[in-house]
């Protein structure tokens, strides 16, 4: 049987766990956004990132929380319209136009 001592550092140590966990599915929906955010706006994915900083500043909603709602957007279709419209603003300062994209190399315009 644990010591009073042992009994706490388990018990801080079994948080220390589920954060971690925490954090792991955290990162992968922030990702996953991130990608979402590239393909929609045609963007780096560095700057995909700073469109979901912003975008979670500007609406004052948890990173990980506009994250996940932006990867369900991509399976219901739904997106807030405060999230939506800060998205499009966002987005609109990053976004190059079609014609501006690079083409891969090697590729004729033809």
């Amino acid at each position: 049987m644990p010591t009073d001592g042992e009994a706490d550092r388990i018990l801080q140590l079994e948080e220390e766990v589920q954060q971690l966990k925490e954090a792991v599915v955290s990162h992968a929906v922030v990702d996953q956004a991130i990608g979402v955010v590239v393909v929609l706006g045609r963007v780096s994915p560095d700057q995909g990132w700073t469109v979901l900083r912003e975008v979670s500043q500007h609406t004052n909603v948890k990173l990980r929380d506009i994250a996940g709602t932006i990867v369900a957007w991509g399976r219901t279709g739904v997106l807030p319209p405060g999230i939506r419209a800060e998205l499009e603003k966002t987005l609109d300062r990053f976004s190059r136009p079609p014609s501006a994209a690079p083409r891969a190399p090697g590729r004729n315009s033809c």
